[in-house]
């Protein structure tokens, strides 16, 4: 018999901000303890220098995880030019130097432009990247590098929005990018296009899916509404599971229908799409999870919520 989860079975979505300082598992494991939650999982890693949008998935919302971490990200981060470090951000030791007091806005805005569109970026070894089971930050650690091999992502779009002179001169960015792509790879290979050493000097999500920073809720709210009210009191806070997969077309079932997909058989429902996956609903009434479509039109249980 499986071990019975010790907490609430309470499930949502909730959008934090995560604070600069704590690593994404430290906070995540924070806002399950608050919540008195049975379950919980984040949905894409933020480093410990990075701030911003982290979708935290409790009880059963933790099925539509994988449709956050395959969704696009936006990003705000500051490229710093004529310094490069070992971990290609701030936290790093310096490796390299020039002056960067030549560099101009529109040197900076011309090499922006050639990152936009399907580019081909290798993983730095300082991330949580797992090759044969080892997160390659760990490797690193020890001074040890692996080969990896390069994947293909897709800059959005991306814009200056503001540049700081200097023999250190730093540029604000703002990235719409495809899931997989890493910001302070980026960020040296811009440094790279304008003929310098570089690194990621800060970096915030601002959004992932269709979830964005106005939608959050910082940690010390949540600690103080805990505290005040009790664990119950931060349901407020979370957002209906349905919109992390929004993007899929809604198919409504009846009653009947319901039950049989609920003991796993696929079941025929008019004007149905014709192929791929769809969000799951009772006629009016709740949301019951993801669905695929089979080749004979039926569709089936793929994710269900319990």
């Amino acid at each position: 018999m499986a071990r019975r989860r010790k907490g609430r079975a309470v499930t949502g979505i909730l959008v934090l901000d995560k604070p600069i300082g704590p690593s994404s598992n430290q906070v995540l494991q924070r806002v399950r303890h608050l919540f008195n939650a049975a379950k919980a999982g984040h949905t894409g890693n933020l480093d410990p220098l990075a701030s911003g949008v982290l979708p935290i998935c409790l009880g059963e919302a933790t099925k539509l995880s994988q449709f956050l971490l395959d969704s696009n990200k936006a990003y705000e981060a500051t490229v710093s030019f004529g310094v490069k470090t070992t971990t290609g951000d701030s936290e790093g030791k310096v490796v390299e130097e020039k002056t960067a007091e030549f560099l101009t806005t529109d040197q900076v805005n011309s090499a922006l432009t050639s990152f936009i569109g399907v580019l081909d970026q290798t993983p730095p070894m300082h991330s949580a990247l797992k090759i044969d089971g080892q997160p390659l930050y760990k490797l690193a650690r020890q001074g040890k590098e692996v080969e990896r091999k390069a994947r293909q992502i897709e800059v959005h779009s991306i814009e200056m929005t503001s540049f700081t002179p200097g023999a250190v001169a730093t540029s604000d960015i703002r990235v719409s990018c495809s899931k997989g792509t890493y910001i302070r790879t980026l960020s040296e290979d811009i440094a790279g296009a304008v003929g310098l050493p570089g690194h990621m000097s800060a970096l915030r999500r601002t959004s992932t899916g269709p979830f964005a920073l106005c939608q959050s809720v910082d940690l010390e709210t949540l600690v103080g509404v805990a505290e005040k009210e009790g664990p119950g009191a931060l349901d407020q806070f979370l957002i209906d599971p349905e919109i992390a997969v929004g993007h899929l077309e809604r198919v409504e079932l009846t009653d009947s229908a319901a039950f049989y997909l609920k003991q796993g058989q696929p079941v025929l429902v008019r004007n149905a799409p014709l192929s791929g996956m769809v969000r799951i609903a009772v006629a009016g009434g709740p949301f019951l999870g993801i669905g695929v479509i089979l080749d004979d039109g039926r569709v089936a249980p793929k994710r269900l919520f319990v």
